[in-house]
């Protein structure tokens, strides 16, 4: 039996918790891109990405390792070398970004 919509709050579910964590114009790229290509650095995700620029990503990136989605390596070298990962709490994502991309492959309106 489905709950009463009346006794029920959006912000309890699951869906809003995992919502606030994906949430972004961008976070859902980065975590597909890191899922894709494994380990990836700074300019070669804003390369990938395109159209974001360098503050967002560094926001978003921020965001994302907070949570805990993605893990930050830097390497103490000049010039500073900075690589990004998912973590395993991140790679749980991978099931969701899969199925969006099947559904995107399946669903496409040429």
């Amino acid at each position: 039996m489905k709950d009463c919509i009346s006794n029920a709050r959006l912000e309890e579910t699951g869906f809003s918790y995992t919502l606030s964590l994906i949430n972004g114009k961008y976070k859902m790229t980065i975590l597909y891109t890191l899922m894709e290509f494994g380990v990836v650095r700074f300019n070669e995700m804003k390369k990938y990405i395109g159209g974001i620029s360098y503050k967002t990503l560094s926001l978003m990136l921020k965001e994302l390792e907070r949570d805990q989605l993605i893990h930050r390596e830097e390497y103490p070298q000049i010039p500073p070398k900075v690589e990004y990962s998912l973590t395993e709490r991140g790679k749980t994502l991978i099931p969701i970004l899969d199925a969006m991309c099947e559904w995107g492959d399946q669903n496409r309106i040429e």
